[in-house]
């Protein structure tokens, strides 16, 4: 499993998605806190608000476009393996459970560096750190990482979840901040099973790891039945 994971680490590093999300990364980090005492000078904010607005930026680009993100460099993460072949020679080296917690924490450890490195260039400039707003981040990344990893598995077609990495990507976010308030009863329910619901409130997030945790173990009975 550590193998995978370190393998599946490495991996994302490299390639121009990669490079251009991490730079994408750092400078919205960057200029989040470089004008954040602009926005300060521009409205009254609480003491709470105001400790979280060198942020906001960096917050607001993972919430919406965290899913795409993701999706876009993980999106086949499993199938590309077994639509390559290599599948074969992973199972007889090691259990699928082993093989699909590898890529999860490979690709988790991946997004803990750069969400860290963000974080970090912020307090550096700013001297302000904000812990809450990390996990709460974390277990946004987490939740997505997990939809990308069952997504994968159930497809076994790269190019199909290609494509639907774009349009989740993009309508992910959408949808589930209109869940997260809407009034309508039919579909209302449906926030329960989405991150943005359980951000609402300070330790709400930890409610999202159980919901991870579920598509990752759906994940693992897939691909327990799959032939390879």
């Amino acid at each position: 499993m550590l193998a995978i994971g370190k393998r599946e680490f490495l991996k994302l590093f490299k390639g121009i998605k990669s490079i251009i999300i991490i730079v994408i990364l750092v400078a919205t980090s960057y200029y989040s806190a470089k004008f954040s005492n602009l926005l300060l000078s521009l409205e009254e904010f609480s003491a709470e608000d105001a400790d979280k607005i060198e942020y906001a930026g960096l917050l607001a680009l993972l919430l919406f476009l965290g899913q795409l993100f993701v999706m876009g460099l993980s999106h086949d993460a499993m199938n590309r393996e077994t639509h390559d072949r290599t599948i074969r020679f992973l199972v007889t080296r090691t259990s699928r459970l082993s093989i699909l917690l590898g890529k999860f924490s490979g690709i988790v450890l991946f997004w803990l560096v750069c969400v860290t490195a963000s974080f970090l260039i912020i307090f550096f400039m700013t001297g302000t750190m904000d812990p809450l707003s990390f996990f709460q981040t974390m277990s946004l990344l987490i939740y997505q990482i997990a939809l990308t990893i069952l997504l994968s598995t159930v497809i076994p077609k790269p190019a199909f979840t290609m494509f639907l990495s774009i349009v989740i990507g993009l309508a992910f976010p959408i949808v589930s901040l209109w869940l997260a308030f809407t009034s309508n009863g039919y579909v209302s329910w449906l926030k329960y099973l989405t991150p943005f619901y359980y951000l609402e409130e300070d330790y709400m997030f930890l409610m999202i790891f159980p919901l991870a945790a579920v598509m990752v173990v759906i994940s693992h009975l897939v691909f327990k039945r799959r032939e390879c």
